[in-house]
């Protein structure tokens, strides 16, 4: 069966990134953004989604970085789906990390929205901006394009809410993503995604 994979490029004024990807993979995240939070979310990402994941990125300012790291991933996942026959579609997943516990639910139609509600209580996580990790997860789903819905349920603490979130999000696009050997054609009873 053919592996799907992609490799995307985004070069502005302000940023390059380059993302490799294959999501039939073994769940392994290579490379650096400079930023450590940032490397563990994707390395969360990869790790559950079993993705293998290659981001090397460099910008101006890490605002800048962050979005065109959730951009170029969203963009890289698109291109790997190619046109999305035969997939399930759909895929949910509630994830608990310690005292958190998240939920994810995904729907890969070509339509972008994400709602993300993390209920984060501090300014950062580790050396990220909680305004970015938000964006990050915006920007990526919304590039796919698909419609995401990540809600926190509860939790006090920041790390394990992100975390929660994240290895829902992961779960949730594997479920979505998988091959649905029944299905022939497209995911949708209007005929396209």
């Amino acid at each position: 069966m053919e592996r799907r994979s992609s490799s995307v490029t985004r070069e502005t004024g302000e940023t390059k990134v380059t993302v490799k990807l294959t999501i039939d993979g073994e769940g392994v995240f290579e490379g650096s953004t400079d930023i450590k939070f940032l490397d563990h979310i994707l390395s969360l990402l990869a790790h559950h989604a079993i993705i293998d994941l290659n981001v090397e990125a460099k910008w101006d300012l890490k605002h800048h970085g962050v979005e065109d790291v959730g951009i170029v991933l969203g963009k890289a996942v698109g291109e790997a789906l190619g046109d999305r026959e035969g997939i399930a579609r759909f895929g949910y997943a509630i994830v608990p990390m310690d005292e958190a516990l998240a939920e994810a639910s995904v729907d890969l139609i070509r339509r972008a929205h994400a709602t993300v509600n993390l209920g984060l209580a501090g300014q950062n996580v580790e050396d990220m901006a909680v305004e970015d990790i938000v964006h990050l997860l915006q920007s990526f789903t919304v590039s796919i394009p698909a419609v995401a819905h990540i809600n926190l349920r509860y939790g006090y603490n920041d790390h394990h809410r992100v975390e929660a979130a994240v290895k829902a999000l992961a779960l949730a696009l594997r479920e979505a993503w998988r091959r649905e050997p029944r299905r022939r054609g497209p995911p949708s009873s209007k005929g396209v995604v």
